[in-house]
């Protein structure tokens, strides 16, 4: 979803091949969970892709609904009185006829350009691009990682890593090679540093200190679901605020943990003869001191920024609040995120470059916003069909009757305190394996659990953090997950014969550790302090 990192990334690495030493292809490695990664990969690779995955949905509610009016499938209405629909019960409305083609037809546009997360994503997006393209991101990533001390090195690349999600390729592309050589020049095992940094990026991904593009692509997403019971509701970027960022700091602990005391014990002594480069050729370029007058100017840029922006929302006279109440709660500054996180990127992202000349003038400003739309073209098609299964689920009352009778299922069970969480973030988990794009695998959840929890009594802020968890540790022990040949390939470079096996083996300690600790402080945050998730985020629904 994000741009592509361009060529002011200044990590170089060699591919000269050792002689008489050609790399071997990658293997799996034997035993029963080499079958069962075989098996994940497997069933990712019957997936068609999202695009056509959504396509599909579509036209399945299209005859699913025909077929559920026809034979009469219906719920009551659990809401209030005022709100419930007339005569108390919901019914299934057929979309494989001629009234449901006529809707079709007329809706098919305004679906897609009505849907939240197209326009609040593209928006956040062009902020971060100027920032990135201007080298800001890739200067402070290296700036923070190489400036650290030996003792810290390790802490400060998994905090590095979770905090690059703001451009999340960035990390990717730049950080974790960036630490397999800083290990290796340090004499420790440069795959111990690639871990490190890849569960920072990956497993951390929801986590974060800053507002970035996944705030408000989830936000959008969870409030069209939620407008399944309550059609006036409102989910804003920044409802799971307060919970990413002290999740930001226990991520960056229990990955140093994990890397020190398990993965690099485990790793043992590297033997350079392992790689498949010449390990005395890779070079790491640290920040200039132009880059550095550049970091300065733009860290006093944002500071700027933030006391302006302070002036408009902290005193009670700010012109930022909400005008009737006077209360942050519900105020344009909330309701304008968006357009926050787009100046804070934006201004001090343009200020570096002018610094350290990678931007002169405002065709360069336009340039890297236009690159960065330039490579969201999968994401606006994926949009389209994804905002097609949201409305016809909508429109066929289908989301929310399946809502009523799950809710009821786990009413039955007795499943419907906090212990209901520990099973959704499991099943985001396991979903993940095989679907791993978050906006595609959330826009397919969101619809069916969101109402469905929400009748339980559970808030759309709480339950959107909850899937953050799921979706975000799996994410290094997935084939699917996008990058995740890219990973292998670095790895490859210090071990030759590394096979996908090994490496989800040496990435799955940090899967099990951040699912425990990450679970842990969602109850603790949410259920025994009390702590709301993010600003004026409701832990309870009350409809």
């Amino acid at each position: 979803m994000n741009s592509k990192t361009e060529s002011n990334t200044s990590v170089k690495t060699s591919h000269k091949k050792l002689p008489n030493k050609p790399p071997k292809p990658p293997e799996k490695s034997g035993g029963l969970f080499a079958k069962f990664l075989a098996f994940v990969e497997w069933l990712g690779n019957l997936l068609p892709h999202p695009v056509t995955l959504f396509a599909l949905f579509c036209v399945f509610i299209i005859l699913f609904s025909g077929v559920a009016e026809w034979l009469g499938i219906s719920a009551v209405d659990p809401r209030p009185e005022g709100s419930r629909v007339e005569g108390g019960v919901i019914e299934v409305v057929s979309l494989f006829s001629a009234e449901g083609l006529r809707r079709i037809v007329a809706g098919l546009v305004t679906n897609f350009t009505g849907f939240a997360p197209l326009g609040t994503v593209l928006v956040a997006l062009l902020g971060v691009s100027v920032a990135e393209h201007s080298g800001l991101l890739s200067a402070g990533m290296r700036s923070m990682v190489m400036g650290a001390s030996k003792r810290m090195v390790t802490l400060t690349i998994v905090f590095a890593g979770v905090v690059s999600n703001t451009a999340s390729e960035l990390g990717y592309v730049v950080l974790i090679p960036l630490a397999a050589m800083i290990f290796h020049s340090l004499g420790r095992h440069p795959l111990a540093g690639l871990a490190a940094a890849f569960a920072g990026v990956s497993a951390g991904y929801s986590a974060n200190l800053f507002l970035g593009t996944v705030d408000p692509l989830l936000s959008g997403i969870t409030e069209e679901a939620a407008r399944l019971i309550d059609p006036t509701y409102s989910v804003g970027a920044e409802v799971n605020y307060y919970f990413m960022v002290v999740s930001t700091f226990l991520i960056a602990i229990l990955g140093t943990f994990v890397t020190e005391k398990i993965v690099e014990p485990r790793l043992g002594k590297y033997d350079e003869s392992e790689a498949s480069i010449d390990l005395g050729e890779q070079k790491i370029e640290g920040v200039t001191k132009q880059e550095k007058k550049g970091l300065k100017m733009a860290g006093l840029s944002f500071l700027i920024l933030c006391g302006l922006l302070a002036l408009t929302i902290v005193p009670e006279w700010g012109i930022l609040r909400h005008q009737e109440t006077g209360e942050v709660a519900g105020s344009p500054f909330l309701k304008g995120i968006v357009v926050f996180i787009f100046i804070t990127f934006a201004i001090p992202g343009f200020v570096y470059g002018k610094v350290v000349g990678t931007m002169k003038n405002d065709r360069d400003v336009i340039d890297a916003m236009s690159k960065s739309m330039g490579t969201m073209g999968l994401y606006i098609v994926l949009v389209f069909f994804a905002a097609q299964f949201v409305a016809f689920f909508k429109w066929s009352n289908l989301g929310t009757v399946m809502a009523i009778k799950g809710s009821i299922l786990i009413q039955s069970l007795g499943l419907d305190g906090p212990i209901i969480f520990l099973f959704f973030i499991i099943l985001c988990g396991m979903v993940n394996l095989s679907l791993g794009s978050a906006s595609a695998q959330w826009a397919v959840t969101a619809p069916i659990f969101v109402p469905m929890l929400m009748l339980v009594g559970y808030a759309p802020e709480t339950i959107q953090a909850a899937y953050r968890i799921g979706d975000s540790v799996t994410n290094v022990i997935t084939p699917m997950m996008s990058y995740f040949g890219l990973i292998l390939a670095m790895a490859c470079r210090y071990k030759k014969d590394l096979g996908i096996g090994t490496l989800i083996a040496t990435m799955l300690p940090y899967n099990i550790v951040f699912f425990v600790g990450w679970t842990l402080l969602f109850y603790l945050w949410v259920f025994v302090i009390g702590f709301p998730v993010g600003p004026g985020a409701a832990t309870y629904y009350t409809p």
